[in-house]
């Protein structure tokens, strides 16, 4: 029996998310496991979410890269401590919205933060906790800004340029490139049914015992 794994969801907003995040709690409920909890970052506890609030409004006051990595990982710290590791203990399947890479990406890669504060930040918050296996959805910038101009309101990342898009987006494929047997990236341009058939596919090879 699969004890309990840590799966996140990555990639630049507009490339579908919402939708892979519903197909692997489907899936994991249906054909691995019952206990199933699915999460998000920032966000995840009652505090988190409010840390959550601070990052994503937007306000007169600009908010300096080094404020906005320390709340990121204020809100991971508590995140990980109430819910994450937990549910990992009792044998959950933890399915989170974005998690560290998305730290590497977007604050490394978009705000040209220095890895290296980032790696140890990752090391004094959780040392010991990666994801079992990351699905990175990956679409044209184009694609993505497009389903992006459909939304009635954009949040602080959300109103970023191209160019910013484009060095996460590169950041995220370079982890990708880095850690490919924990990382797999899914072609998010394809049909929507392809696109939840190539993710039940890495499920099934990452945790299917048979």
């Amino acid at each position: 029996m699969v004890s309990g794994k840590f799966i996140t969801l990555e990639g630049i907003e507009g490339v579908g998310k919402t939708t892979a995040i519903d197909t692997v709690t489907s899936f994991c409920e249906n054909h691995l496991v019952k206990k199933v909890i699915k999460t998000r970052e920032p966000g995840g506890t009652m505090l988190a979410e409010r840390f959550r609030n601070i990052l994503l409004e937007e306000t007169d006051e600009q908010m300096t890269s080094r404020a906005e990595l320390l709340l990121f990982f204020a809100g991971r710290a508590q995140h990980i401590s109430e819910l994450i590791e937990p549910a990992l203990r009792k044998g959950y399947f933890v399915i989170s919205d974005r998690f560290i890479d998305a730290t590497y990406a977007y604050q490394g890669g978009g705000r040209g933060v220095d890895l290296n504060v980032i790696n140890t930040l990752e090391n004094i918050v959780h040392p010991n906790l990666k994801p079992d296996l990351t699905l990175l959805l990956d679409a044209p910038l184009n694609v993505c800004a497009k389903r992006l101009n459909t939304r009635k309101y954009k949040d602080r990342f959300e109103q970023e340029q191209d160019d910013f898009f484009e060095k996460v987006r590169n950041s995220y494929l370079q982890r990708a490139n880095q850690e490919p047997q924990r990382i797999k990236v899914v072609d998010a341009n394809q049909p929507i049914k392809d696109v939840q058939k190539s993710i039940e596919n890495e499920l099934l090879r990452a945790f299917n015992e048979s």
